[in-house]
């Protein structure tokens, strides 16, 4: 077992997951990546290709599946598990999908990628977060906690559903260690980002501009070190004060 510290991060193909990623590596972390993507170039390492575990989280079943090999990889311990990889599924031109646009499909797909792969990876790495007293930061989203105009339903209840299980895995995981807390970011300058979101910026942050992921990425590094060391149960927002 080494003594570098290691994280395991979903989506870490683009955005708030690559800058992450490229953060704790700086930082002299064991970094691991896992997705259905292949691991971008930009985020590549000596040790790269060789740390991403190539995992479906639409498939409840193939994260079950593959945790023999994850645990194997980690070599007995875990960090931090930072869950970013999320959907939110588009109309064909671009919409949000609404209550009355969303089937049973989407909005199962959905909770499979931002919810219940979430738990089934905590549950599964316990043992390994555990023998570290690492921590887990949980991604939400504004969106989970108010009408967004471009995150559809599925994926708005998904995220507000991720707040409350990161209450319930700070309450069940804290006796052993282990903190989980969540950050919820706002309008993010990534390559995600919906037309329109300029005017987001204008009428709703008073910081007057978006966010940038390395922001977002730092604070996720600052959760998982001894400076929050009795932070738990948190969901910070990141998002120049649009949520006020």
């Amino acid at each position: 077992m080494t003594d570098q510290p290691t994280l395991l991060l979903t989506g870490a193909s683009r955005g708030i997951g690559h800058a992450t990623v490229k953060h704790f590596n700086a930082m002299g972390w064991r970094v691991f990546t896992a997705s259905r993507q292949k691991l971008g170039e930009g985020c590549l390492w000596a040790e790269g290709l060789a740390n991403h575990i190539h995992l479906d989280l639409g498939s409840v079943e193939d994260v079950q599946n593959r945790l023999p090999e994850i645990r194997e990889k980690l070599g007995g311990r875990l960090d931090a598990l930072v869950n970013n990889a999320g959907i939110s599924p588009k109309a064909s031109d671009g919409r949000r999908l609404g209550v009355l646009e969303s089937d049973y499909a989407t909005w199962l797909n959905v909770f499979n990628v931002n919810l219940f792969s979430t738990a089934v990876l905590a549950q599964g790495l316990f043992a390994e977060l555990k023998a570290a007293k690492g921590s887990v930061i949980n991604v939400t989203s504004i969106a989970g906690s108010r009408v967004h105009p471009f995150a559809g339903v599925a994926y708005a209840c998904s995220k507000a559903a991720l707040s409350a299980l990161t209450r319930e895995m700070a309450h069940d995981f804290g006796a052993h260690g282990v903190r989980v807390n969540a950050i919820a970011p706002g309008e993010i300058d990534t390559s995600i980002l919906s037309a329109g979101t300029e005017l987001i910026v204008e009428r709703l942050i008073p910081m007057k501009r978006l966010g940038k992921a390395e922001e977002v990425a730092s604070l996720v590094y600052f959760l998982c070190t001894n400076g929050a060391s009795y932070v738990n149960g948190a969901e910070i927002h990141v998002n120049g004060g649009q949520h006020v």
